[in-house]
């Protein structure tokens, strides 16, 4: 992990995408829907922008998913920066559970939807990805962010799954401890890591909703 980062801090700013459609509350969407925002989620993304205008942003990396790109248009706009869309940041792929509302995976499967972690780590999904796949696509893309940029803040712009498995990959623990951590829509967490110290990645902000939380960032 070391070999990957900067000589000095680099903060990663974890945007999480807003609010989706209401047909798609609920719903195990995934990679496979590619769903557009609600109209609170629209608002969601612009309240990010307005919080990170203190911010001096070096890049941006994105999933290419049309709920990520319209929750960042407005920080794209306002900074004119140009997003690198990674493939591999899209959400987590949820196998047979796709389409499902939560109440009907755990008819059809006997699962609660909010074990979802926990049966990720394990492989359980039916057709769907495993927390050893995920890590085996989102790593990389994690590793060249941070190899690309040191001394720098960037914008990761994705999905509340693939925030969790970065999150997973940079505190060294399982996916499914990353179940004690909230990720809502339109939210921010923000990771600094130093190498030079003992604890070399610090979580410095943790699921901050601008539009629900309030508040502007200084510069």
């Amino acid at each position: 992990m070391k070999a990957h980062l900067p000589n000095h801090p680099t903060q990663l700013y974890l945007i999480r995408h807003g609010e989706v459609e209401e047909r798609c509350h609920k719903v195990f969407g995934g990679c496979r829907i590619d769903m557009a925002l609600s109209p609170l989620g629209i608002r969601q993304g612009e309240a990010i922008d307005r919080w990170m205008e203190g911010s001096q942003l070096d890049a941006v990396y994105a999933s290419p998913m049309l709920r990520v790109q319209q929750t960042i248009a407005p920080l794209l706009g306002r900074t004119g920066l140009v997003p690198e869309v990674m493939p591999d940041l899209r959400e987590v792929d949820f196998g047979d559970w796709t389409g499902l509302r939560w109440e009907e995976v755990q008819e059809r499967f006997g699962v609660s939807a909010f074990d979802w972690l926990e049966v990720l780590d394990a492989a359980g999904i039916p057709n769907g990805e495993s927390a050893e796949a995920l890590v085996a696509r989102v790593g990389p893309c994690l590793f060249r962010i941070l190899h690309d940029n040191p001394h720098r803040s960037v914008a990761i712009a994705c999905h509340g799954g693939i925030i969790r498995v970065i999150l997973s990959i940079l505190l060294e623990l399982p996916l499914a401890k990353m179940a004690h951590f909230n990720i809502d829509y339109g939210s921010v967490t923000v990771v600094e890591l130093q190498p030079e110290k003992k604890h070399a990645v610090e979580i410095e902000l943790l699921d901050f909703c601008p539009l629900r939380d309030g508040g502007v960032r200084g510069s």
